[in-house]
């Protein structure tokens, strides 16, 4: 694919950012694009590797070579034919996937992987301003009828597969707009929320209903909703956050990463924020505790209201800069990764643990940490290493546990697995209840993006079946 010594003859070249102190005046994308003539030589750097490891590393399954090979030859609307054949939503995944595919790409063997996701968020960026993007017709109606619960990037992909084979289909969520995690977990200045407007406005046009601002387990039950579906499609995510039980974790000021971010998207979207206390980075010190994605998103968000200071801590120690090739290579490799949220101004402190939070009159004050160890392979506090650290405001950003059991899971008697997740093996996503099915993150816990998309096809994929199989 690509030409055969482009990657000789091209160097690599990614998208370029605003700089920092013009992006920290918005919420808005800051990501540059390449020129058609750039991007066009980054897909003839696709080597035709004898095996395209870059298929291993996509959990969605995208088949990269073929549209890298389009896009250097400028034949756009028959790559993003091929990018839509596996992926719903690139411009979800072109914005804010982590990118498995580059580490496992064989160019990255030289620290030079082919920039897969610049790629591919060309691809569906230049679909949607050439209009090739447009509303699919549905195959014949079959009389069946779905019901998505969630609507994050698992039930909206299996809600347009579902729709496109002609069943219909209703995405139920609890929110006031669609997007799930998307929407409500991710900065606009990783993901513009036109974007997603966009998309549901296509998904509309095809003929999926939403129903915004109903709780399934609340507002009404999975019984009534296996009354009036054929089938039933859990896709709610995993929203019940790790907390941190030590001594002061109820004080005022110590709160989740999530409901910190859900609240910027909210003011952002001019969204009501209802029913829970503001919170704001505004002149505090605050401080992050978790070095995952989350966490960088909460210091980037923190930079931008204006904090008088963020710090973040990570108990694990600090990765290599670089992977050793030849131990990890093509899978996920351990080492050092840095967002644009960490050039904006942030103290990354590793192999720490905070013991306990202060306060004064109820609110948070400060944390007392110490410094671990980990070369016996389990944390070992360090003699003399403690400190105590000012902090205003703390987010915890250590990840999420299971979905919410109250409600719509305790309340159905679904069956759980180990870990608290609703149990459904993977390739059949039936739960424990007949024609109930679980997808993504309410199913597999806490994982990426492109996992989702491709729960979310597979469950609809499953559920076809089961439908087809099903008396009329």
């Amino acid at each position: 694919m690509g030409k055969p010594t482009g990657f000789l003859e091209y160097e690599q070249r990614d998208r370029g950012y605003a700089p920092v102190e013009e992006r920290l005046k918005h919420f808005g994308e800051f990501v540059g694009e390449l020129s058609e003539r750039n991007i066009s030589r980054q897909g003839a750097r696709c080597m035709d590797c004898g095996i395209p490891f870059c298929h291993s590393g996509c959990p969605v399954n995208n088949i990269i070579p073929d549209w890298n090979d389009l896009v250097y030859k400028r034949r756009w609307e028959e790559a993003i034919e091929i990018l839509h054949s596996t992926n719903n939503f690139p411009e979800f995944t072109g914005r804010v996937c982590p990118a498995p595919c580059e580490a496992a790409c064989t160019l990255n063997l030289t620290d030079e992987p082919v920039t897969i996701k610049t790629i591919e968020c060309a691809i569906i960026d230049r679909a949607w301003e050439e209009g090739w993007i447009k509303p699919q017709k549905p195959l014949p109606d079959t009389g069946k009828k779905v019901a998505v619960v969630g609507s994050g990037p698992a039930g909206l992909a299996a809600a347009q597969q579902l729709i496109r084979a002609g069943h219909g289909v209703s995405v139920f969520e609890k929110n006031l707009k669609m997007g799930g995690l998307l929407r409500y977990g991710i900065p606009d200045f990783k993901l513009d929320k036109g974007i997603i407007d966009r998309r549901i406005g296509q998904m509309e046009a095809e003929g999926v209903e939403f129903r915004a601002n109903v709780n399934v387990g609340q507002d009404l039950t999975l019984d009534s909703l296996e009354e009036q579906f054929d089938a039933v499609i859990l896709a709610q995510g995993s929203e019940v956050p790790r907390g941190l039980p030590i001594p002061g974790a109820d004080l005022e000021g110590v709160h989740f990463a999530m409901d910190f971010l859900a609240q910027q998207n909210r003011r952002v979207s001019e969204e009501p924020i209802k029913g829970a206390a503001e919170i704001l980075a505004t002149g505090k010190n605050v401080v992050v505790i978790g070095g995952g994605d989350t966490g960088s998103d909460c210091v980037g968000t923190s930079i931008r209201q204006g904090a008088k200071s963020v710090t973040q801590f990570e108990i694990l120690p600090l990765p290599p800069e670089k992977e050793i090739k030849n131990v990890t290579w093509p899978h996920w490799p351990d080492k050092l990764r840095s967002s644009t949220s960490h050039e904006e101004g942030v103290e990354r402190i590793w192999s720490i643990k905070t013991n306990e939070f202060k306060g004064d009159n109820g609110r948070v004050s400060s944390l007392d940490t110490v410094l671990v160890d980990w070369r016996e392979g389990v944390p070992k506090d360090v003699a003399n290493s403690e400190k105590k650290f000012d902090a205003d405001l703390v987010l915890l950003a250590m990840g999420f546990l299971h979905p919410r059991h109250e409600g719509l899971v305790s309340g159905s008697e679904l069956e759980l697995d180990e870990r608290g997740n609703v149990k459904a093996e993977f390739g059949d996503f039936l739960t424990s209840r007949a024609k109930v099915f679980a997808a993504g993150d309410v199913r597999r816990g806490q994982s990426l993006i492109v996992w989702a998309i491709r729960e979310g096809r597979d469950c609809a994929g499953r559920v076809d079946e089961f439908l087809k199989g099903a008396p009329s």
